[in-house]
Formats: C-alpha cells, structure tokens, sequence
C-alpha cells in the first residue's frame, strides 16, 4: 500500500512567508520534474513528522495529492533545522512511468545467525553499508534490497557487486569499484595476565632474601664510624 502525502499549493513566498508557514504548524516544499512546471506547496507538519520517521517513506514511490489531484512523486531532500525537531523544508520529483530513476535504498540484512563466522567462530558481524544506489523503472523500485550472510565465514566480506538485486533493478557504481559491505571478524581481546609464580619480596623468608654486598656493608660501618 502507497504511503499517501496531502498537500496544498503554497502561493506566499519567500523567507519571511515560509517563516509564518512554520510558525503556523505547516512545512514549505517543491514538487518538480516531467513535463509539468515545479509547484510550490505546504504540508502539515506534523503528520509529515510522523511520516519521515518511516523507512519506508524515504525509499518508496509516495502518492501526493495535491488540491485532490494525485501523482507519483519520491521525496528528494529534506531540511531539518539544527537542533529542533522541525522540518524546514521538503523536495519531491514527480514520477515519470518509462524513465528509470536513481535512488538509494536501504539494506536490510538476515540470517547472521545462521552462518558459520557466527555459528561456528562467534565472529563479529560488522555493516560497512546501510544503502545502496539503484537504478530501475519506477514499477520496478524495491523498498529495500536483502542481503544474506547466511555464508559468510570468519575473514571474508559480501562486497557490493555480490548482491543479488532484484528483477529490474541494477546496482550504481563508477568503474571497477566494488566497496564491501559486511565484514565478519572474530573480535580481538587483549588480555593482561600476571605472573603469579614470580614471588614477592614479602613472600620471600628473611633467611633467603639477598645479603648486602661486602661493599655495601663496609660503606655503612664506615657511616656510622663517623657519626660516632
């Protein structure tokens, strides 16, 4: 089921109006793309708060509607403020149904429990990557793209040209690069042991701790002589 957005055209401009949107429990954002001309709207902030939260609603094809009129969009960008819980603003494209588009998903990793770095070595599973880029057809976008560490063993990494993508859909990367994106070490523990065989001074009986050296001894008489 689509994740719905309502919206409003948005006539007042500018920075002193988008300030009194926000005063006034509303965001200020853009639609763009196709043919049609940019639109800019408002959105109720709250509801939209509720909504950013999900994974989902970053990652999906959202149906917008605008004044009752619906269209396909993804939400581009969004601007929070530095240390409120406010969004500024939001950006959204229009969705074009023969026009591949660019994203980048979530990864959702399973059955880490099952493999045998885990199983076998108690190994560490560590996720270099969280998202990847895509490309594919609007019908074809995925929510977000599995990976399975069911095989991974101790000393190895899933890299990303090893994800198995689904039907449509083809992974974004420049050249020969290939980055990882788990990682599966058994964790380094470094522990300080003491000598414990190696006894004390205080352990040690008087009779068979270390006489003075003759030199020694001669030095301190040679002291008390002279304090005499």
């Amino acid at each position: 089921m689509q994740i719905e957005v309502i919206a409003r055209k948005r006539t007042a401009q500018g920075t002193g109006a988008s300030r009194r949107l926000r005063t006034s429990g509303f965001v200020p954002g853009v639609i763009y793309g196709g043919k049609d001309e940019p639109v800019a709207i408002e959105i109720e902030h709250e509801k939209v708060w509720h909504q950013l939260r999900k994974e989902a609603f970053h990652a999906s094809i959202l149906s917008l509607d605008l004044d009752g009129k619906k269209q396909q969009v993804l939400l581009r960008a969004v601007n929070m403020h530095p240390f409120r819980a406010q969004v500024q603003h939001l950006d959204f494209q229009r969705v074009v149904a023969d026009q591949k588009i660019h994203m980048k998903v979530p990864l959702h990793f399973t059955s880490a429990d099952e493999s045998p770095a885990v199983k076998l070595s108690s190994a560490l599973i560590s996720h270099i990557m969280n998202e990847v880029d895509i490309r594919c057809l609007p019908a074809d976008l995925p929510e977000f793209v599995l990976v399975d560490l069911s095989q991974i063993t101790v000393g190895h990494s899933i890299h990303a040209r090893d994800l198995v993508m689904p039907k449509g859909v083809e992974i974004v990367l420049k050249g020969k690069e290939n980055p990882a994106i788990v990682t599966a070490q058994v964790p380094r523990v470094v522990e300080e042991v003491a000598d414990s065989t190696a006894p004390s001074a205080a352990d040690v009986p008087a009779s068979k701790q270390a006489e003075p050296a003759k030199g020694d001894a001669a030095k301190k008489d040679e002291k008390k002589g002279d304090k005499k």
